[in-house]
């Protein structure tokens, strides 16, 4: 195989990566609580490194060249964006980048009810009473780990103190957790994060839970900025193509015109 496509090769793929991630970033601009994806790169070994083979198929100048980029680890900007007002009795956000709402999902596979975690607190209640996230309708758990369900007629409001307010008189509580470590959250869709493993590693928010209530947290999404790579990852992508299709022209000129004269 020429060695100059494998390189090409690699940087179409790896950009290609890129390219849905940033593009990922910029569908979300306008979704509350999202938290954007940063995208990383790494070198990759030249083959006989990788591989393993051993020193007596090693070509110095190959090696040397290495063996073009993958993609690398995936990760999540958990910084805090901007708190906007919209005066929602049931919207609620998050100050400080490690809390989270608690929320309740279920598995499609085996119906199981597990714990996930969501930035976006925009809530509202649904014919049976139960207090569910606007996107996915997923229900919201109090600190017992149970969905929150509201009875009686009159309206419902939260306060800074993540309690639900009717009548005068608390009737519930968000269960507002904290995450020691967010490196080991992954994403799982409709705006919601897990555990890899599936393990729990949620801890007591205590103080730390600062709640703006009648306000929800804006997209982590800096538009200007997404736009940008998703314009500079296509532009490499379309590089590399190029390079493919001049490696082909090259080769495609040694078989049927170098090899005539020869």
């Amino acid at each position: 195989m020429n060695y100059g496509l494998y390189l090409s090769a690699s940087g179409v793929l790896t950009n290609l990566y890129r390219q849905d991630v940033f593009a990922n970033n910029l569908s979300n601009v306008k979704t509350a609580g999202f938290k954007s994806d940063m995208a990383s790169v790494s070198q990759r070994p030249a083959e006989v490194i990788e591989e393993g083979f051993g020193g007596h198929v090693s070509d110095e100048l190959l090696d040397r060249l290495g063996g073009g980029v993958m993609a690398g680890p995936q990760r999540i900007n958990f910084q805090p964006s901007t708190i906007e007002q919209t005066g929602g009795a049931l919207d609620a956000a998050l100050e400080l980048p490690k809390t989270f709402f608690a929320v309740a999902q279920t598995d499609n596979a085996t119906g199981e009810q597990k714990v996930s975690l969501t930035r976006d607190g925009r809530f509202s209640l649904n014919d049976q009473g139960y207090l569910v996230t606007v996107g996915g309708g997923h229900r919201v758990l109090g600190p017992d780990d149970q969905p929150i369900r509201v009875s009686g007629d009159g309206p419902v409001r939260i306060d800074a103190s993540g309690n639900l307010i009717q009548d005068g008189q608390p009737v519930a509580r968000l269960q507002i957790t904290a995450v020691a470590d967010t490196d080991h959250l992954i994403k799982l869709g409709q705006n919601l994060l897990g555990f890899k493993g599936g393990r729990d590693g949620r801890v007591p928010a205590g103080a730390s839970a600062i709640v703006h209530p009648g306000a929800i947290e804006s997209s982590g999404v800096d538009p200007i900025k997404a736009l940008m790579q998703v314009i500079e990852a296509t532009k490499a992508v379309t590089a590399n193509g190029n390079m493919i299709r001049y490696h082909d022209l090259v080769m495609d000129r040694a078989v049927n015109v170098l090899g005539r004269v020869a």
